[in-house]
């Protein structure tokens, strides 16, 4: 099952040959019953517990007995393929082990251990199946924001082609509300982009002739006439893709590396269990006796303590975290965010909110208005705008309970602001191009006079402070922040926070390069992120977490980990609640370790009795899953969002 899963992953975010990777054939997001491991886990669980439940009842013995060999069929028979698969190619796994050691627990009445080792490898399958599928339905999804056509302007008039068709030095019309078809520069027009799906701002950008655009961004209000500047094929959005698949492929040899421990457990095992009943019956034991002391062998060298070592603390700690709204994937994402010794933050939706806020009304000393009077005149003006700066200024008048009243004659100009009557005057309200600390500042006039200014800052969550402190304590390193806004709104943040590695203005690509740079420095990294923009990263880095209220398909589905009650303090929390984790697993294998020993020696030096051999089995087994269980315990995570 581990073997099949990595060329499953290979080939499923490998990216297809057709059609044009600026615009894939139409595809649904995988569903959870469509795939058949998915399908034949839950056949394989069904049968068991209907056995179970038979078999508690006091059924007759072939009711259960026929529901444990549907559960030994459903779930076993894939692994079971693999591995005759693997050993026509020479090669053996522990896949092929795990069946054979279910078939012998059953050989000798245990029946119920077998079908439940079956049902726990099916089941971690299926589930690893569904997220190589859902990853792979987000990245080609992602593809969609691109439209499937353009406007394309020649010399005889305006024409709709593919936007896989674009070449470099085409001309096209963006009209208002229209998404862009390629990455390029505007010739003509003035329009405001909501770029956000790419650099991270929160806040829809000015374009004028000369500024780039990007493939997939929503055009504002005006049109725009944009010359292509790059290949569909290699627009930016397209690379996030590529960017995705060739991280998430960097993780195989992980894997790789793990299939050679199965590979030479598995042998190891096989070839010991031929020797112990061999031997003997060489040196003259009788038949039954050297196939008794083999079948002990085979089932107390079998690694089930070990796979129930490691699981339940994983699974339990999943569990926990998911009661407290942190979504951690798979098992093996748990144990890797325990490893992280640097963590590095998005800004916006991460560290702020995403929105922004007014911070600062100054009046003009000559208006003959005060603080209220001007917020209170801007947001008239404002009120029938759905800008986001206009949101913001109106629910800030509203926050205060000033009155707003009604105005008339609105225009909103793209790139310039907004205008309207209010009480017989012409009160405009537009950027007044500077920052302040890193927030967009508006002028605020009436009838042509300057009346004063509002300043806009995109909100910092309260537990941002906290959170990038006690990641620095967990750590030992301060976190990096990795930006697409600019210089000045990342400083305003990173001073809130106490952060001192700042990189602002990042592409999606140049988000990815910082996270492998750390990466080649040394550092373990936790990337925490929610944007579109940040896919590659969060594929780049070692470990990452989504932000789940915002969060795009990609990030969600790329990340390990998605804080779904959108608190940022869980991000610490679960990565204390992983180390928890990493601890108990290390002491499970020791107690499974030693108990396995001490039965194989017993069964190889003197006389291990099968009921005592299979006791102690299962014993070790109890004992090692209860250990585990201790993490579902609420105050387990207590201790770790202390």
């Amino acid at each position: 099952m581990c073997s099949c899963i990595v060329g499953r992953v290979s080939a499923t975010l490998a990216p297809a040959p057709s059609p044009s990777p600026a615009r894939p054939a139409p595809h649904r997001r995988t569903r959870l019953l469509a795939l058949p491991e998915m399908r034949w886990a839950l056949a394989a669980t069904v049968a068991f517990l209907l056995g179970l439940v038979s078999d508690v009842a006091g059924m007759p013995v072939w009711v259960h007995g026929i529901l444990y060999a549907v559960a030994y069929l459903a779930g076993g028979w894939e692994p079971a393929l693999e591995g005759l698969r693997a050993l026509r190619e020479k090669t053996l796994d522990v896949d092929l082990l795990m069946i054979v050691a279910a078939l012998g627990a059953a050989a000798i009445g245990q029946v119920l251990d077998g079908a439940l080792l079956i049902v726990i490898f099916a089941t971690s399958g299926a589930l690893e199946a569904l997220a190589t599928a859902r990853t792979a339905d987000s990245v080609r999804g992602l593809l969609d924001l691109a439209p499937a056509t353009a406007t394309r302007l020649t010399a005889q008039g305006e024409e709709t082609v593919p936007t896989d068709a674009l070449t470099v030095g085409d001309v096209l019309l963006v009209r208002p509300g229209e998404r862009i078809g390629a990455d390029g520069t505007v010739l003509d027009g003035v329009s405001e982009a909501d770029q956000a799906s790419i650099t991270g701002e929160p806040l829809p950008v000015v374009k004028r002739p000369g500024d780039e655009v990007f493939a997939g961004t929503l055009n504002g209000t005006g049109a725009l006439r944009v010359r292509v500047d790059r290949d569909p094929a290699d627009s930016v959005i397209a690379r996030i893709v590529t960017l995705v698949e060739e991280a998430s492929r960097t993780k195989a040899p992980t894997q790789l590396f793990i299939e050679k421990i199965e590979q030479r457990y598995a042998v190891g095992v096989v070839a010991a269990t031929l020797a112990v009943f061999g031997v003997p019956l060489a040196f003259g034991d009788a038949l039954t006796d050297a196939l008794l002391r083999a079948m002990t062998f085979m089932i107390v060298a079998s690694p089930c303590a070990v796979v129930l070592a490691t699981m339940p603390p994983l699974l339990s700690a999943i569990a926990n975290a998911g009661r407290h709204g942190v979504l951690v994937k798979s098992a093996v994402a748990m144990e890797r965010l325990g490893e992280t010794d640097t963590a590095a933050l998005d800004k916006t939706g991460t560290l702020t909110e995403g929105a922004p806020e007014v911070t600062a009304v100054t009046p003009r000393p000559d208006s003959g208005l005060d603080a209220d009077a001007l917020l209170a005149l801007a947001a008239a003006a404002e009120h029938p705008s759905e800008h986001p700066l206009a949101r913001a200024i109106v629910a800030a008048a509203r926050a205060q309970g000033l009155p707003i009243a009604p105005a008339d004659d609105f225009t909103a100009t793209p790139g310039r602001g907004v205008s309207a009557l209010v009480d017989g005057h012409r009160v405009t309200v537009g950027r007044d191009e500077s920052a302040t600390e890193g927030g967009t500042v508006v002028l605020v006039a009436r009838d042509g006079e300057p009346l004063g200014t509002l300043t806009l800052t995109d909100r910092l969550r309260p537990d941002a402070p906290a959170t990038t402190a006690a990641l620095t304590a967990l750590t030992g390193t301060a976190p990096v922040l990795l930006t697409g806004d600019h210089a000045g709104a990342a400083a305003r943040v990173a001073d809130a926070t106490s952060l001192t590695d700042v990189r602002a203005g990042l592409l999606p690509e140049d988000k990815a390069n910082a996270v492998r740079d750390l990466q080649r420095a040394g550092r373990t990294v936790l990337f925490v992120g929610d944007g579109v923009n940040d896919a590659p990263a969060l594929a780049a880095a070692h470990s990452g977490i989504a932000m789940g209220r915002a969060g795009s398909d990609l990030a969600l589905e790329t990340a390990d980990a998605v804080v779904v009650r959108d608190e940022l303090t869980a991000v610490p929390a679960v990565v204390r609640l992983s180390r928890a984790a990493r601890r108990l697993v290390v002491q499970n294998l020791v107690i499974a370790g030693a108990f396995i020993t001490g039965l194989v020696l017993w069964d190889l030096i003197g006389h291990l009795p099968l009921p005592l051999g299979v006791a102690g089995h299962e014993g070790s087994t109890v004992l090692v899953g209860l250990n585990g269980l201790r993490l579902l315990r609420r105050s387990a995570w207590r201790q770790s969002a202390g």
